[in-house]
């Protein structure tokens, strides 16, 4: 029988009017279940009252809790009185306060005092044990530490006598004032108390139970088993040994219950999964074998948050389903833009004369927007990525951006107190939005946050920095999450570890059964050693370790099916180390556990070539193709089919992309519009010596402009790599002039014809009855003439290769089907358009290529070892068949590279 239906039937027997009991939980989750088990008994009488046991020692004190940035402000004000040193500024007391804070908590629950533990803290002697010598200087850490608990035996003491002024309260000195009341709140109270379900107590709430029991006006429902209770070894049972020491319980009260269920037969799977996320594709499978398809007596267990998303994304199909847990504010796209937000304010702070683009963009992108906000953002990521704009100018922002609905927020502030003002107004307009239900929900959530912090640090009149402002913000919001509405009495539970307590489930499945997440490990945040919260009982990590065994144990001792799915890959803090819970089940139980390895089945996302076929519509396309073939289409198709067809048939090209270092390409751009810029001035010239050295002398001059071409800024050359890339580009652009100069200081004679000659109509006959053909376009970089040679020249940004024609009759039908060769093709292609101009006719041609990469080398020249340019033709001709032939599909050259 489940746990609350043995509480309720035992109550209902003592008494048919449950209004006579105050029933007490460890939280408010099982009331629901209750209500709904009074309902199947037909009870028809007044509820029971329902307390959590906070909430009931807090109505025994009668103070107001204080906590969380309300706490901060006024404790900071406390501490700013007391003029100690160091004397933090706000920003830096939030380093050290919370964590203090919680410390402090600790041992005002657990200790007999808390003076006693600061003044131990603070104990000379016992540093002189670990520290002989504290030197003179007060960086010392040691030091430090010593001066840190000094004032802090001084500070506390104050801030507790403050809050008391106040009747405000921590949860600590909730528990401290407490002690003192207890006694005579259990001797006089005339109301009965149940309390269901406990584990561990604080020595507050072990009193109050045990004064109520000695008065015979409270009873304690434990939910234990045999196999963990009996077992000192068993962490899970060691609080509940404890209990059952108490001298309340007797021959005439006994100490309910400890059950013998989890030995039952059961069925346990345990899984290995190669991923995080991967966790929760396995879902569907596991529901497939739960014959109730409704899911009411199943639960999934997630001890990891983040994985709800993708956990609900794979139970779209469940018709019931009630989220128990609520999905942290922090992991939403708004949240993400706020944090953006704040960085940038901060950088702001720093004086930044231009906005990094990763740090705009980010906003930009995750912050709603309306239709107007999207053209003008579209507009600027247009503008920004075609100049390749890394740092953008304040004057740049405001040009492009001033329209924007927010543009207030990406400026600097003028204060903290404005920025947070400008926030809550940016969320009250964008809630008039479209915004599904959990955006507006984030929205709100943060719009309430920031008007709860702008009310609380108002009247203290601090100077927050924006930094501070940050610290605040993310101390609610972690604390903050979106509560989803369901049917919690039918259908499918998915919850967190906590949410289990008091019930019980048929069909438990847990994900992330890991080492660090069950239990969480030596994970405390403290400023008190482990062996000093042994020596006044403070909880350590042990302790820890030992509520959460037992919420685990709990959790399947009643199930039937219990499936517990661990990620196996190391990654971040996740070593890929299954719980220390599973171990103990597979060698201590008699269960039989069976093991189920589940590799990443997700399969690339193309495990096969692409693969395009010639269909009516891509012939026709490439019937226009044959108007205007350039040698770089040639080559695309040699280095990758699939590339030529999406950038000739479908006109497609790559998007633009801001580049912080300056790609291969636009390098070789650089090098090349330079060049371009260079050799215009000279065009038509036969070269003389003061030419050159007036084009060395304006290297600087041309290089700016080239830049200016590219859409650059100037100043985006002016650090870090670029500066080497734009210095790199200036000794080969030198290189290339000097060796210029020295043909000439050689004596020989160079002319310049023309600068980036564009050609086109140029015919190439598919056969020998010229009634089929292509038409040759394109641009050759440069044209001169030396010693009367006309010499076609290419620039490369790479060296040149296989510039060495080798053709024979057993090759020349597929020579330049090897990419290796398109340096050659390309070449061949120019070869042949030059002869066929009249311009050139009578004149020796050379074909050549300069390389950026060897620019001393000067031109390197094709040769034909053997064979003709006519045979070389024959070769361009089977590849542009290959290209128009219907029957060959485009297919993708996948590259294999072997490490």
């Amino acid at each position: 029988m489940k746990f609350l239906n043995k509480i309720i039937d035992e109550l209902l027997i003592q008494n048919t009017d449950l209004s006579q009991f105050n029933i007490v939980l460890p939280g408010k989750r099982p009331i629901v279940f209750i209500r709904q088990i009074l309902e199947e008994n037909n009870y028809s009488g007044f509820l029971p009252n329902f307390y959590t046991i906070e909430e009931l020692i807090i109505n025994i004190v009668d103070h107001q809790t204080i906590q969380g940035i309300s706490l901060w402000l006024f404790a900071f004000d406390v501490y700013k009185g007391l003029n100690l040193i160091p004397n933090d500024d706000f920003s830096e007391f939030l380093k050290w306060f919370p964590t203090l804070q919680k410390d402090w908590d600790d041992i005002l629950k657990f200790s007999d005092s808390d003076e006693a533990v600061l003044q131990y803290m603070f104990d000379e002697e016992r540093i002189k044990e670990w520290a002989q010598d504290l030197g003179d200087d007060d960086e010392v850490p040691r030091k430090k530490f010593l001066n840190f608990w000094r004032n802090m035996n001084i500070f506390l003491p104050v801030l507790k006598e403050k809050l008391r002024e106040k009747n405000w309260a921590t949860p600590g000195m909730i528990h401290e004032s407490a002690k003192a009341k207890i006694g005579e709140f259990a001797k006089n109270n005339t109301e009965n108390f149940v309390f269901c379900g406990f584990n561990a107590f604080t020595p507050v709430e072990e009193k109050l139970v045990r004064g109520l029991l000695q008065w015979n006006k409270a009873q304690c429902f434990f939910q234990g088993d045999k196999y963990y209770f009996d077992d000192e070894r068993q962490e899970a049972g060691k609080f509940l040994r404890g209990h059952k020491m108490w001298k309340e319980f007797d021959d005439d009260r006994a100490f309910n219950w400890i059950e013998d269920d989890f030995n039952q037969p059961k069925n346990i799977k345990v899984y290995e999964v190669s991923g995080n996320v991967t966790q929760t594709k396995i879902l569907p499978e596991l529901f497939k074998n739960i014959n109730n398809k409704t899911y009411t007596n199943t639960a999934v267990v997630l001890l990891d948050e983040n994985l709800l998303p993708a956990s609900l994304d794979v139970m779209h199909e469940v018709e019931n389903l009630n989220i128990t847990m609520g999905f942290p504010l922090k992991n939403l796209s708004f949240s993400n833009a706020v944090k953006q937000l704040f960085y940038l304010q901060k950088q702001l702070e720093k004086s930044k004369t231009s906005y990094y683009y990763r740090d705009v963009y980010p906003i930009l992108e995750e912050l709603p927007k309306s239709a107007e906000d999207e053209k003008i953002i579209s507009d600027f990521k247009s503008k920004i990525e075609e100049r390749n704009i890394v740092y953008i100018s304040q004057k740049l922002l405001k040009e492009l951006l001033e329209n924007l609905s927010y543009f207030n927020l990406l400026q600097k502030a003028k204060s903290c107190y404005q920025f947070l003002d400008d926030l809550i107004d940016f969320c009250k307009r964008i809630k008039w939005l479209q915004l599904d239900d959990i955006q507006y929900e984030n929205v709100s959530h943060f719009e309430n946050a920031f008007r709860i912090i702008k009310n609380q640090i108002t009247p203290y009149g601090f100077r927050i920095k924006m930094d501070t402002l940050e610290v605040l913000i993310n101390q609610h919001i972690n604390s903050e999450s979106i509560d989803f509405q369901g049917e919690p009495l039918k259908g499918l539970q998915v919850m967190g570890l906590l949410e289990t307590r008091l019930l019980n489930f048929e069909n438990v499945i847990l994900l992330s059964v890991n080492e660090g997440k069950l239990p969480l490990g030596n994970s405390q945040n403290t400023y008190i050693p482990f062996d000093i919260r042994r020596y006044f009982d403070l909880h350590t990590f042990l302790e820890n370790d030992s509520i959460y065994a037992y919420h685990f144990y709990r959790l399947i001792q009643d199930a039937q099916n219990v499936h517990l799915l661990f990620n196996a890959l190391s990654s971040g803090v996740n070593t890929g180390e299954k719980s220390r819970f599973i171990t103990q089940i597979e060698m201590e139980s008699n269960h039989h556990i069976e093991h189920v390895i589940v590799e990443n089945s997700s399969e690339p996302i193309l495990s096969q070539p692409i693969e395009v076929f010639k269909t009516d519509i891509v012939q026709q396309q490439l019937l226009k193709w044959k108007d205007k073939v350039s040698a770089s289409h040639l080559t695309s198709y040699l280095y990758n089919p699939i590339d030529f067809y999406l950038s000739k048939i479908l006109n497609t090209s790559e998007a633009d992309e801001i580049e912080e270092e300056l790609s291969i390409r636009n390098y070789g751009n650089l090098v090349h519009y330079t060049l371009q810029e260079v050799y215009e001035v000279l065009k038509g010239k036969v070269l003389k010596l003061n030419d050159l050295q007036d084009s060395i002398k304006r290297i600087d001059e041309f290089v700016n402009i080239a830049i200016e071409k590219l859409k650059h800024q100037p100043e985006f050359y002016d650090k870090g790599m670029n500066y080497i890339h734009k210095a790199i580009a200036k000794k080969v652009i030198e290189n290339i002039l000097n060796y210029d100069l020295e043909l000439i200081k050689s004596g020989n004679s160079l002319e310049i014809i023309d600068i980036e000659r564009r050609f086109e109509g140029v015919d190439f006959y598919l056969n020998e009855e010229k009634n089929d053909k292509v038409s040759f376009f394109g641009f050759i970089d440069r044209i001169d003439r030396l010693n009367g040679t006309v010499r076609i020249i290419d620039y490369k940004t790479a060296k040149t290769k296989n510039l060495t024609v080798k053709i024979d009759n057993l090759n020349k039908s597929d020579y330049f089907q090897n990419s290796d060769r398109k340096q050659a093709m390309q070449l061949c292609l120019y070869q042949y358009v030059i002869q066929s101009l009249p311009e050139f006719w009578g004149f020796p041609v050379e074909t050549g290529i300069w390389s950026f990469a060897d620019a001393k080398k000067g031109v390197v020249s094709l040769e034909f070892a053997q064979g003709s340019l006519d045979e070389a033709m024959v070769s361009i001709q089977n590849l542009i068949y290959e290209i128009l032939n219907p029957e060959i599909s485009f297919l993708e050259n996948v590259k294999n590279y072997n490490y």
